[in-house]
């Protein structure tokens, strides 16, 4: 590795850190960075997994202001379910072809940034989270979160935009709480694909050690920004940043 391609994966940690805690999809940033130094597409992704784990969690703790003001039993019963699916997700990737997937995920991260889009009209259809039943709320809160966890031990570029439209027709919460949460289950499903990648999958250890510091700066960088935009703000800035992480992802799909 040279010093530019240090200064290369560098610069896409950062940004890549800052991104996932406001919005998500820094993966678009730093998975073609370590193709860009030499790495194959399956050891890029496994790679990029590992190195941005440390970004999810400085997110949480810049995030953790948010955190205290949702109720500890929410944010502790959603860990289980995170894991089972984020670890079902990596044994997909690694036992599965990944065309036919790949040409599904550009139509799930538009939607999900179309479903933030218009959440207030579609809580009128689904109804609103604080009409919910409390039975009803936890079991939809619990499948938002194995489906965003299973996409994102898969994938997980835009998890970010996905669970925060998820979350959000479930959780009567401001949009920082929101995200606050949603940088929670991201990551509980990065550590699951630390654990299993580091021990079945191709990891690139140097460019980790490259990445992984940098992701981690930019991740609480991202977190008390996000806590600092106004909740319309925020909102829109993801629905952007979704659909244009969406059509990039639909252009390499087709291309």
């Amino acid at each position: 590795m040279n010093l530019a391609d240090i200064a290369l994966l560098s610069g896409a940690g950062l940004a890549a850190g800052t991104v996932n805690a406001i919005a998500g999809g820094g993966s678009l940033i730093t998975f073609p960075a370590l193709i860009a130094t030499g790495l194959s597409p399956v050891a890029a992704n496994v790679t990029n997994s590992v190195s941005v784990f440390p970004g999810y969690v400085a997110s949480v703790y810049g995030s953790r202001m948010d955190l205290s003001e949702l109720p500890r039993r929410t944010v502790a019963g959603i860990v289980p379910t995170s894991v089972v699916a984020a670890a079902l997700g990596c044994v997909l990737l690694l036992i599965t072809p990944a065309r036919a997937f790949d040409l599904v995920v550009p139509f799930l991260v538009l939607a999900a940034a179309t479903t933030l889009a218009f959440q207030d009209r579609l809580r009128k259809l689904v109804g609103n989270p604080r009409d919910m039943s409390p039975s009803r709320r936890t079991l939809s809160l619990h499948a938002m979160v194995f489906a965003g966890s299973l996409y994102g031990g898969y994938f997980g570029a835009a998890l970010g935009v996905m669970l925060v439209a998820a979350l959000g027709l479930v959780l009567d919460q401001s949009m920082a709480r929101i995200s606050a949460l949603k940088n929670v289950v991201s990551a509980i499903a990065g550590l699951v694909t630390v654990c299993v990648f580091a021990l079945f999958g191709p990891v690139e250890w140097v460019d980790v050690l490259v990445v992984a510091p940098t992701a981690m700066l930019g991740g609480y960088v991202g977190a008390r920004l996000a806590r600092r935009l106004p909740s319309a703000v925020l909102k829109w800035l993801i629905v952007a940043f979704g659909t244009g992480v969406g059509l990039i992802l639909l252009y390499r799909a087709l291309t």
